[in-house]
């Protein structure tokens, strides 16, 4: 059966059933931000000039105004953009009068109108989305006004430098190879200094917000965030100061150290993706070998006490640590170079295993940048993994030099049961 044309230009064409199915969108749409808007009022009883039916009408109304502009002129559209703007000024006077001066509803009809013209220009998708955003923005209204109330200047201060320098510096460097080995990219360690800082301030927001709140548990999960060889550093101290809490220090460690295996999952995933083949398995019993452990010693009853559980957050936006972390990354790259190129794969296996003592991303960053040019997938692999199983032995080194006796039992069964996971699945991708 053939489809009844509604328009039919060169550049716009509109069956009768896509017509009904994009105003049948625009009517959900239109509901469901009246539904928040009227709900939002319910709490605080208050009297709303735009509820479900206005919400509905205005959306429809951009809907037929995009519908009518291809019939008489386009300007229909921005005229009824300029109806809809009056009305709510005139809204906003009223309320302003009653001593209110929220103007959230007036910016969201104009969205409402705006979401509607475009729903019946068939960008549903799109329509569809921004909805879902603005309806998560307008239901998260207290939780927002207290987070912002918690926020510091120096925080603040963070957020706008980070927001500098990814919007205002990043995208005018050099974006090309240079330097010996040709690995050296400028843009490509602007992005390892916008990722490292990032990841540390979401951590750093993290902790601030939940980490203190939620006990020595998640202390430690969003610790590992960061830099989980600084959750072993401080719950290990702990652990003396505190000898009956040490099985909790022991579970704060582990599971940063845990989280530590998806930090690598997530550089393989931006950087190499085809490194994934193999290391999915190993990585991955590390992981659920270090959940395992974690939840069964949080499952062990302990000693009740008393315990401040926070971290220490350092700056929120800490960009020294992240240039620090882009010249070690840019000297391991070069020497993981030299090393395969005057030692073989050898030399590889050694120059990843010293730089894992101090840092795992760094080098599964720059192994996983350098695998398949430089060497083999496979070589790759190995080093991620023998990386990850050094890293783990610092870990263990601090918890036993400075933890209570109390501590190194746990710490002993737990990180010998996840290297011995680690090195089976080390064995199993060289079978």
């Amino acid at each position: 059966m053939e489809e009844i044309l509604i328009i039919d230009i060169d550049n716009f064409q509109l069956t009768q059933q896509e017509f009904f199915i994009r105003l049948l969108v625009a009517t959900g749409i239109g509901l469901l931000i009246g539904l928040e808007r009227e709900h939002a009022s319910v709490p605080i009883k208050e009297e709303i000039f735009a509820g479900v039916r206005t919400f509905v009408f205005v959306v429809l109304f951009g809907f037929f105004t995009a519908f009518l502009s291809f019939f008489f002129t386009p300007w229909l559209v921005v005229a009824g953009l300029v109806s809809v703007m009056v009305f709510g000024v005139l809204s906003y006077w009223v309320k302003l009068k009653r001593g209110d001066f929220g103007g959230t509803t007036t910016f969201v009809m104009l969205m409402a109108y705006l979401l509607g013209s475009v729903s019946f220009l068939g960008f549903v998708e799109a329509s569809l989305a921004v909805t879902v955003v603005v309806l998560l923005v307008l239901s998260l209204k207290d939780p927002l006004h207290s987070f912002i109330q918690q926020i510091t200047q120096n925080e603040l201060f963070a957020l706008v430098k980070f927001v500098v320098i990814s919007l205002l510096i990043l995208p005018f460097l050099p974006n090309q190879t240079m330097g010996p080995y040709d690995v050296f990219n400028p843009r490509e360690l602007g992005w390892i200094i916008i990722l490292t800082s990032g990841v540390g301030f979401v951590g750093y927001i993290l902790m601030k917000f939940l980490g203190s709140k939620r006990g020595i548990l998640l202390t430690g999960i969003f610790g590992g965030l960061v830099s989980s060889t600084v959750v072993a550093w401080v719950f290990a101290e702990k652990s003396k100061e505190v000898a009956g809490l040490s099985k909790n220090c022991a579970v704060a460690i582990i599971s940063a150290s845990t989280i530590m295996v998806i930090r690598v999952f997530v550089w393989v995933i931006i950087f190499n993706q085809e490194l994934l083949v193999n290391l999915v398995l190993p990585l991955s019993l590390v992981f659920l070998m270090g959940l395992g452990i974690a939840y069964y010693f949080f499952k062990q009853p302990s000693p009740k006490s008393d315990v401040k559980t926070d971290l220490p957050l350092g700056e929120p936006l800490n960009l020294k640590k992240a240039f620090f972390f882009g010249l070690l990354y840019t000297g391991i790259l070069f020497l993981v170079s030299y090393a395969n190129s005057q030692l073989g794969t050898k030399g590889i296996y050694v120059s990843s295993a010293i730089a894992a003592l101090t840092d795992i991303d760094a080098i599964t960053i720059s192994v996983s940048k350098l695998a398949g040019d430089s060497f083999s997938i496979l070589t790759a692999q190995n080093v991620i993994l023998l990386a990850t199983l050094c890293n783990t032995v610092v870990k263990l080194g601090i918890s036993l030099t400075m933890g209570s006796k109390e501590l190194r039992k746990y710490i002993l069964w737990g990180f010998g049961l996840i290297f011995l996971t680690g090195l089976a699945g080390f064995l199993i991708i060289n079978a």
